[in-house]
This record gives structure tokens, sequence and C-alpha cells, in this order.
């Protein structure tokens, strides 16, 4: 089966760039979507690329593959991009797909895209599976591409540099973003499950970068040899060996967001103005999709009782507190024209006796204790600081802490009980 619909896409990356994508979709409605990064210096229509979205539309899959800043249909200035701006062009592609379809599930990187896609996921919270094909375990490996003219950039800032018989102008913060890439750290939080792909005798990314991406997967992962294909899979008969061997794996990943399809449809839903909306996103028994406007996030409970695929439903709660803490004495200086330069909050939550508090009203039993620990830079005096102590206590979300607050919880009746009474409302109050 082959896909009816190629659409060319336009929507703006992590910079100022519009991005050139196309979008294949499958001839009945999509099961799930896909979000493919090519290669280094490559294009989305680069034949692995087409390949790929050819097999995933034939499986029912649809495939956005687009061209990052500087290459091919999409603007920008190539000199000015790094492989963080990269991830950030896969996750406004992700964005994209969020908001006028829906999210991609499936993260599918070749080389360089590879690695893109193994960073790009913790930020997709809706991810269930990657794939990579011929991809280096660490981003330090573009180096060697660079050959002798890295110690030109290196002194000079900038050279010219031919890669795949085409120039491209790169400068050092190109270097000194790849070199400082925890690679590694983010493939052993992945979370989700990992398919390594690569050739046993590819010469430009050797297949020790698979074994060593492979070991730092947590499972469930899997590894395909692709046994005399060479790193672009030019030959049609590996591309569509890779293709297809993709395909039939991402589809059983599909089985579970099918049984979780209601409320998958539900989160993605645009929550009203000033509403959050939680639903459980599939990444293990209890990875929650939060979404806030137009903003995603995740959250889980840490392992070992959860998949630690987000922060834990406290660590949300500090962070609404610091955040607050943090915006509030940046309004108050700003107001006031004091020489505040940076405000940092820690905040840590734990249980304590009631008998160790000496100034809360509970006597008995166990209560909650937040550690706000604020660091402010800048030329303040003695007086300003302090006074700004004073204000984070005034934040409004440190004020609903301390507040008599009340919760009201309604359960939807199921739809096949629409006939019955309205919803039972619960109400209770901390």
């Amino acid at each position: 089966m082959s896909s009816t619909a190629s659409t060319r896409i336009v929507f703006p990356g992590s910079g100022d760039a519009q991005l050139a994508g196309r979008l294949d979709l499958p001839e009945t409605e999509p099961r799930a979507y896909a979000l493919f990064a090519h290669c280094f210096t490559c294009t989305k229509d680069v034949l692995a690329a087409s390949r790929i979205a050819q097999a995933l539309t034939g499986f029912g899959i649809a495939v956005l593959r687009f061209d990052f800043t500087g290459l091919g249909g999409s603007g920008g200035d190539f000199a000015n991009t790094d492989f963080t701006s990269n991830v950030g062009d896969l996750i406004s592609a992700a964005d994209y797909l969020r908001q006028h379809h829906q999210a991609p599930t499936i993260l599918v990187g070749h080389s360089l895209g590879g690695a893109a896609v193994l960073a790009a996921a913790e930020h997709v919270p809706e991810t269930r599976a990657v794939a990579t094909i011929g991809a280096p375990a660490g981003t330090e490996h573009l180096l060697h591409l660079l050959g002798e003219s890295r110690a030109e950039i290196e002194q000079t800032g900038e050279a010219e540099v031919c890669l795949a018989s085409r120039p491209f102008r790169i400068r050092k913060q190109f270097l000194d973003d790849v070199t400082s890439q925890p690679q590694l750290e983010r493939i052993q939080r992945l979370g989700v499950p990992l398919l390594v792909m690569h050739s046993p005798i590819d010469d430009t990314v050797g297949v020790e970068n698979a074994r060593e991406i492979f070991d730092a997967a947590r499972h469930p992962k899997s590894f395909v040899s692709l046994d005399g294909a060479d790193h672009l899979l030019t030959r049609p008969a590996d591309a569509r060996f890779a293709s297809s061997v993709l395909a039939a794996w991402a589809s059983r990943y599909l089985d579970d967001e099918a049984r979780s399809s209601s409320s998958a449809t539900a989160a993605a839903v645009p929550a009203e103005e000033g509403v959050v909306v939680v639903s459980e996103n599939g990444r293990g028994p209890y990875g929650q999709r939060v979404t806030a406007g137009r903003h995603v996030l995740s959250a889980d409970e840490p392992a070992p009782v959860g998949h630690d695929t987000g922060p834990s439903p406290y660590d949300l709660l500090l962070a609404g507190l610091g955040a607050c803490t943090s915006m509030t004495l940046r309004m108050y200086a700003a107001r006031k024209q004091w020489p505040l330069e940076n405000v940092s909050v820690s905040l840590r939550h734990s249980r304590i006796h009631a008998k160790d508090c000496a100034d809360c009203e509970t006597e008995s039993g166990q209560l909650d204790r937040i550690d706000r620990v604020i660091q402010l830079t800048g030329a303040l005096d003695a007086e300003q600081r302090r006074r700004l102590l004073e204000i984070a206590d005034r934040c409004p979300v440190h004020r609903t802490l301390h507040s008599e607050v009340e919760v009201r919880t309604t359960i939807t009746p199921d739809d096949t009980l629409s006939q019955m009474a309205d919803a039972t409302t619960l109400e209770s109050s901390t």
C-alpha cells in the first residue's frame, strides 16, 4: 500500500526561520503520526527519508519529514545552526503536528537525525517509540567530518567545509555545542522502546556507535543489523529493508495507543484558558500528559514505582511555588528599580513530625514542610534583601498554599450511563 497524499507544509522553526516540510498521509485515517529527522547536511527528500515515509504510511502511520534550518527548502543560515538548534527544530515540528493534526508518537532519525530524536524525545511527552538508523552515540562524532578545517574554525571562529561535495560554513559555536551534549545520559533516561539499526560496514558512523547506544538504553530495546548497507542506504533494497522492519516494529506499539485513544483524544483538545488538563499518556503505569494552554508537560512517579518520564506531582507543586516566587521578586525589584540581576529558587518537600515545628498550629502527627532557599544576585544592600525575603512570602502561590482551599471534584458520567443522574460531586477542603 502506498500513500495517497503528500502535502507540502511550512512552519516556524526554533529560530526565526520558516521550515519546509512534507506530510505523507496513508490512504485511511492515520493510526498515529511519526516525525522523521534526516542526516547531517541532508534534506527531507533523501532516499532513506522517502522510503521510510512510504513504508510507514503503508502501515497507516502519517509521517512528517522536514528540512532543518538552512537546508533544502527551509529558510535561515546553516552557519548559525548547531545540534541544539536541530533539536529545537524537531520540537517545533512536533508542536506543529500537535496543533494541526496529532502529536507524534514515533520519532525516527537517520545519522545525526538519530542523535537529534534521542535528544528531543524527552521534550515530546507523547513519544511512545524511538528508532535510529546509523546514528552516532555522541555528537562529538561530527568533529572528525571537519578534518583539518577544525583547527581553522577554532583559530578564526569559522571556516568553509566541504561536506557531501557541497560547501558549508561552520562556526565555532557549532564546535562548542556538539562537545557539550549529554547524549548518553539522555539515552539512559529515554523511557520508551528503542530500535537501533546500523550497518556493520558503515564507514561514516562505525557500528560501535550502535553498541554504545544499545548498552546505554534501558529495555525494551532492539537491534537490527543492516548487513551490506552503506551509511546513506543508497541501494533501494537496503532502504526498503530498513523501512519495512521499522514499520513493522513501530506498529507493535500502536496497539497500546489504541487502548488509550479515548484519553489521548481528550488530551489533544486544547485546554480552555486557565484550565489545566491531565491525562494518562501510556508511558508506564503512571505516566501523565499535562496540557496547560499550548504547553505540554509530562509527569510520572520516580523509579522503582514509575518510569520517571517526568517530574512527580510534588515536583510540579514545588515548581509552581518556585516560579511564582521568582516572578514576584522580579516584578517587585523592577518596580523599585533595584539592581536585581538574577533570582534562583531551590525547593524541597518533606514530611516532619508536628512536635518538631515550633511555629505550627498542628501539635500531633505529621505535616508537610517545604524548604525554600532563595539566591539573589546583584548589588543589593541588606535592607533590600530583607524586603525581598518578605515579598517572597506574598507570592500568589505561597498565599494559596497557606489559605483555606476548597477543591470541588466532579466525576463525569460514562457514555453508557448518560441517562443516569448527574455526576456525583465531591467537596473537600484543605
